[in-house]
């Protein structure tokens, strides 16, 4: 299972705004160099175009040293419409469209063109991608078909990911998954994740990785114009995250060293992903992961109201 700080490949794609070849070889490459081992990706990251930049940093080295995620539900056919992505929050080319595939031949069709993109013969881990308006093909059809993979060996590990935590919950109780990817519903603006998902989780022994540590941006840079969850910040939620960068700067630390640290604490999660589109963004993570935070901010940050759990522990 993945363990630590992870690597999110959407960034790469150019989510949000456009991204070289060279800027994302130089951020899959620091990733390395900082230790990362972990790498996540999906067919729907600007088209393909995550995939086939991850692998071709990865290809530099052994298989075995690294473990891989891609996502399925959402399978790429060639378009001739032209323009760009953006729509669905990507500066690259539109060349493919995507179309919602929960059937047991779609995964698998899904699965052999991003092993294709990412140049390797297997992934260690599928995660079921946002199957939320789906949930009926998702459980009947795309589930059975992830548990026929494994057990020929095609992937190492099945999952579900989605920004909710309640129908992953669901995948935890009812299936024999063995990890699931939760975006942004255990960070410390969001801990909806603490109600069942996570418990849950720890019952089962189902390996949780977070993604959206950050809120899509906020807890990184809290400030006017920041994006919470993909849309502009609600003011409220503003006001508290600067708050809470207040508490941090007080304590010697970062908002983001406190953001990664919150989600790494639960005992139900392995690993922590990051969305870096460059190197520099990812030296940055790893400085911030690997930064101790000190007993005193959690607990003024419980005598404040600011944080309303008793993890981290």
């Amino acid at each position: 299972m993945p363990h630590g700080l992870g690597f999110g490949a959407a960034g790469i794609a150019g989510l949000y705004t456009e991204v070289t070849d060279e800027q994302a070889h130089e951020a899959v490459s620091a990733a390395w160099q900082r230790g990362i081992r972990y790498y996540d990706t999906a067919p729907h990251y600007g088209l393909g175009v995550s995939e086939r930049r991850l692998g071709a940093v990865l290809c530099e080295h052994p298989r075995e040293q690294y473990t891989l995620s891609t996502k399925v539900g959402r399978r790429l056919e060639p378009s001739s419409d032209g323009g760009d992505d953006l729509a669905q929050g990507f500066a690259v080319p539109a060349t493919h469209r995507r179309v919602w595939d929960f059937t047991a031949d779609g995964i698998r069709r899904t699965l052999d063109a991003s092993l294709e993109r990412l140049g390797v013969d297997r992934v260690d881990i599928v995660y079921l991608h946002d199957p939320d308006d789906h949930a009926e093909q998702a459980f009947r059809e795309a589930y059975p078909a992830l548990e026929k993979l494994r057990s020929e060996g095609v992937v190492g590990a099945i999952g579900a990911g989605m920004n909710q935590a309640e129908m992953l919950t669901r995948f935890v109780r009812e299936t024999d998954v063995d990890v699931v990817l939760c975006a942004g519903r255990y960070t410390l603006l969001d801990q909806s994740a603490l109600t069942e998902f996570l418990p849950a989780a720890v019952a089962r022994g189902v390996s949780v990785v977070i993604g959206g540590a950050f809120n899509s941006g906020l807890l990184a840079d809290p400030k006017p114009g920041a994006t919470y969850n993909y849309a502009a910040v609600p003011p409220e939620l503003l006001e508290r995250a600067l708050r809470m960068q207040e508490v941090a700067q007080r304590h010697g630390i970062t908002l983001r060293a406190a953001a990664l640290a919150f989600c790494m604490a639960h005992p139900a999660v392995t690993s922590v992903l990051v969305g870096a589109r460059s190197a520099a963004e990812v030296h940055d993570c790893a400085d911030q992961f690997a930064t101790p935070v000190p007993p005193a901010f959690w607990q003024e940050l419980r005598e404040t109201g600011l944080l309303r759990t008793e993890e981290p522990s």
